[in-house]
């Protein structure tokens, strides 16, 4: 009887093998937890990586709900049904689609979630854990059932919960998140993305610390410090950081591996993983020793120093240098680790050499040139001779006892003997034996790596901390960009920044530098609002890219990055809003414009005095500044040139009058006829502003009209401008009097 048990539940939040996951990105399964009444916080998250035993909880709030979930970007997001189908929540579902799946509520069960917790980490009660809302343990709870139904009798080396404070990290509404595109483009591109601008890392764990970090900002500035005196660090000590850098290309994903070894779903190479760790760790302790560190970094190093030195030593003592993928393959450990199975090994190769000298006395003895002996998995080793030679295998009764015939073909014919049979027993026997001490072997190292996961686990994310400082180091000197100062004041003075992202894009084309612009909306002298700065510009301006790089800014820098700039002074930015382009959800109903208001609403719902950029082409709106008083005009500059316009992408002082619409279509290679219409409409449409009166446009529907009636061109002016050119002699004039040339002809022009 076969017994068909089922073993494994496979989900998108539970995925463990390395096919499946990209190694720069986190595999998060999300549960999510209410509480209704009392004084605990309604819902609250809690989030796992089975692939890496991350394991995350915070308190939320409905108004939050979305942003949060957002912002950790789970694979799957379990819920109890009841919440499921609440109508207030039937929006947040919508959104997410089939992330969220409904599960029994008994999963989520707060009453009994303190009993379940303390059983699957093994303590008595998880007190020690820390102290946790009702929600948050309905949230917890529900997390470890849903991963004990899916994983049935294994059980994964989950850390465990660590919380989050409400508040710890920047609020990003998802609309923000998306227009912004820190992790991916509008379009689901890693390609493209503020990530893939600044990712430098060289190790799994590295890169995907670095989207947790570009994720979720921190907003305490002694915590930003830390992360910024780390990158300081590696930035100052180029040879160090380089030398680090080497080691740490060796590192494979030890949490990943680990993971995989205590599910049962690991082989030797998961074993060669955390050997490679290990060893890239020493040598990284070797680098930074009698060095002198900043307290992150420290703290790293700490970790490091603490990796079990004796699984070090067992598994560098024990495999080999070439891995197989499965265990069942044999073949990993390395000649004089285990003396039996050494043994056998040479019983093995014994006998082959064995069966070579039988094949070498057979050929003597029959005179058949062409015998062999083979094997295969059905017959196990047999004599084959060609059909030719049927009669000498079988000619004699001496040979009929000796040659045992055992397959015919249709050219050849397939023999055993006494000796053969014996032979095979003994090298079956001895791969048997063999295989048996290898997979005994397996398994005492993976138990004790599984025993020490805490340690393997703190040790990877010291190697992860060190990859992104690092990385971050590197990138701030390539792209030359400057540490900013961030305080917990309402400052935020940028000079000279730059846009990530399309800055090295243009770098790529070769369409040349990109123009940096300052951004001041620091409050003045002692006021404690921010500033406002409205932003005109024509089309093509460099108004979006302006407000995207700003908030990128702010970003990286609360990240514990450098950033694009030439100086940055940032006051603690604890929510960020950006609204850029349009866009319309069909499949919601939603027009461009519900899309606009609805995503509006979350930011005019507290009228806070925030520090804002607005880019508007209602260039009515500027005469704002003379009864506002933190707000200032500020506008993209371009330049007239020949009847064409010129996009300086420069934002200076003072308010733009034209959005230049009819030049950026002919640049986008609209047809001249329409181009000529678009004139032709704009100046009339002009004419009555001027006039105060609007006259009827009869012909405005067909784009490609020529209009009837032309204005008869205007009598030209005296021609003071020729006769003035006619008379200066270049080749007798100084520079001087050249200049001063230039400057009357200038005059007479009306320039």
């Amino acid at each position: 009887v076969v017994r068909r048990d089922v073993v494994r539940l496979v989900t998108p939040g539970t995925i463990t093998e390395d096919k499946l996951l990209a190694p720069s990105e986190s595999s998060f399964l999300m549960a999510l937890g209410r509480v209704k009444g009392g004084a605990d916080h309604s819902f609250a998250l809690a989030w796992i990586d089975i692939s890496t035993g991350a394991f995350r909880v915070t308190d939320t709030t409905a108004d939050r709900l979305l942003a949060d979930i957002f912002r950790v970007d789970p694979r799957e997001l379990i819920v109890a049904e009841p919440v499921f189908h609440d109508p207030e929540l039937k929006p947040v579902f919508e959104v997410l689609g089939r992330v969220a799946s409904p599960q029994p509520p008994s999963l989520f069960d707060s009453a009994s979630a303190t009993g379940r917790i303390a059983r699957f980490f093994d303590v008595a009660t998880p007190d020690s854990f820390g102290a946790f809302s009702r929600a948050e343990l309905s949230a917890i709870s529900g997390a470890i059932a849903y991963v004990e139904k899916t994983q049935k009798a294994e059980r994964p080396p989950l850390s465990r919960p660590e919380r989050e404070e409400q508040g710890s990290t920047l609020f990003i509404d998802p609309a923000t998140r998306g227009n912004l595109e820190l992790l991916r483009t509008l379009s689901g591109s890693r390609e493209g993305s503020l990530f893939k601008a600044i990712d430098r890392t060289v190790t799994g764990g590295g890169a995907r610390l670095l989207a947790d970090r570009l994720m979720a900002p921190l907003t305490d500035p002694a915590a930003i410090g830390a992360r910024l005196d780390s990158v300081s660090f590696f930035r100052s000590e180029t040879r160090l950081c380089q030398a680090v850098r080497s080691s740490l290309k060796s590192v494979a994903d030890m949490p990943r591996a680990l993971s995989r070894l205590a599910l049962n779903r690991g082989g030797p190479r998961d074993l060669g993983a955390l050997r490679a760790g290990f060893e890239a760790a020493g040598a990284i302790a070797e680098i930074f020793a009698a060095t002198a560190l900043p307290p992150e970094l420290a703290a790293a190093l700490a970790a490091i120093h603490a990796l079990p030195q004796a699984l070090a030593q067992h598994l560098t003592q024990a495999l080999g240098d070439e891995l197989p993928l499965l265990k069942r393959d044999g073949g990993f450990l390395r000649g004089g680790y285990h003396a039996d199975l050494d043994e056998m090994r040479a019983l093995r190769d014994e006998s082959r050499k064995v069966i070579a000298g039988l094949e070498r006395s057979l050929i003597d003895e029959t005179g058949i040139r062409s015998l062999k002996i083979r094997h295969n998995n059905v017959l196990g080793y047999y004599i084959e001779v060609t059909a030719n030679h049927h009669a000498v295998m079988t000619g004699s009764d001496g040979a009929k006892a000796r040659f045992i015939h055992r397959q015919t073909m249709a050219n050849a014919m397939r023999f055993t003997t006494t000796e053969l049979a014996e032979l095979e027993t003994k090298i079956a026997n001895a791969a048997d034996r063999a295989l048996s001490i290898e997979l005994s072997a397996f398994e005492a190292l993976t138990t004790e790596a599984v025993g020490e996961a805490e340690k393997i686990r703190a040790g990877a994310d010291a190697l992860a901390v060190l990859d992104v400082s690092a990385a971050l180091a590197l990138l701030s000197e390539s792209e030359a960009w400057c540490r900013p100062v961030v305080d917990s004041s309402l400052a935020f003075e940028i000079a000279g920044g730059r846009h990530p992202v399309v800055e090295q894009a243009l770098r790529r084309s070769g369409e040349g530098p990109f123009v940096a612009n300052d951004c001041d909306l620091s409050p003045e002298g002692s006021a404690r609002n921010g500033a406002i700065w409205l932003l005109t510009g024509p089309n093509m301006g460099g108004k979006s890219t302006f407000l995207r790089q700003n908030a990128l800014i702010a970003i990286l820098a609360q990240t514990g990055s450098f950033v694009p700039a030439t100086s940055a002074h940032i006051g603690v930015v604890d929510r960020l809003f950006s609204r850029v382009g349009a866009s319309d959800d069909l499949a919601r109903g939603r027009s461009t414009f519900m899309v606009e208001m609805v995503e509006t609403v979350e930011y005019l719902h507290e009228k806070n005095r925030c520090r804002a950029i607005f880019a508007t082409h209602f260039h009515e709106m500027t005469s704002l500044a003379g009864k506002l008083a933190r707000l200032s005009n500020v506008t993209m500059r371009v330049k007239e040139w020949e009847n064409d316009v010129v996009f300086l992408h420069e934002v200076g002082k003072g308010a733009a009058d034209r959005s230049y619409g009819v030049q950026v279509a002919r640049l986008a290679g609209l047809p001249e006829a329409v181009v000529d219409r678009a004139k032709e409409v704009l100046h009339q449409l002009e004419e009555g502003e001027v006039s105060g009166k609007t006259n009827r446009l009869v012909d405005d529907l067909p784009l490609f009209s020529v209009a009837v009636k032309r204005e008869a061109p205007k009598p030209p002016k005296s021609d003071a401008l020729g006769m003035a050119l006619g008379e200066i002699n270049p080749d007798e004039m100084t520079p001087r009097e050249a200049l001063e040339a230039l400057y009357r002809l200038k005059g007479l022009a009306g320039i």
